[in-house]
């Protein structure tokens, strides 16, 4: 049976933008993570990706989740409005967007997904919504050895009185980078 895995990289400080909204002082070793052994595995594993509209747009062309995304899987974006134009497609990538709401993108994923993993790709609102609502089984966290001092925080605006974790793994990717994996107890 499929999971929801849910994770961003952050800084030590816990922020996953600058004060700029950047991510880049988050990912300097970016060829290298999609080298790891723990990003190859999340490849290999996830049957479909939701994502949320401001994640989505990040891509300098939209065109470009068809043959240069890492994850070649179908992709369900949540938004309000979906784009003018329609991305281009592959038999691989199929993308869809939706407007009814992170439960209703994950039901549609799982489908999508089969056997394999739902991964929720970045975006803080879009993953606190998948907390918060419990729909996540695991918690993947990137943490780099900086410390940005200000910027979006991952778990701010996060209402819950005590969520449980159990610890899956801890791998320190030689670049700096340490990943870890959590498990919603539930």
């Amino acid at each position: 049976m499929s999971k929801v895995t849910v994770g961003m990289t952050m800084s030590v400080d816990g922020f996953v933008t600058d004060r700029q909204g950047s991510l880049a002082p988050l990912y300097s070793d970016f060829a290298a993570m999609l080298a790891s052994q723990p990003m190859q595995e999340s490849i290999r594993d996830t049957g479909a990706v939701v994502m949320g509209r401001h994640a989505f747009d990040m891509a300098d062309d939209p065109d470009s989740y068809a043959d240069d995304y890492e994850y070649q899987v179908p992709i369900f974006v949540l938004t309000h409005q979906p784009p003018a134009k329609h991305p281009r497609e592959t038999d691989k990538v199929r993308i869809t967007f939706v407007r009814e709401g992170i439960k209703q993108a994950i039901q549609w994923a799982k489908l999508a997904a089969g056997e394999k993993d739902v991964t929720i790709i970045g975006g803080a609102s879009t993953l606190r919504q998948c907390i918060q609502l419990g729909l996540a089984d695991e918690l993947h966290v990137d943490l780099m050895p900086i410390l940005l001092g200000g910027g979006l925080r991952m778990f701010d605006e996060l209402e819950l009185d005590f969520l449980q974790l159990e610890r899956i793994s801890v791998v320190a990717l030689p670049e700096g980078r340490t990943c870890m994996k959590f498990r919603f107890i539930k």
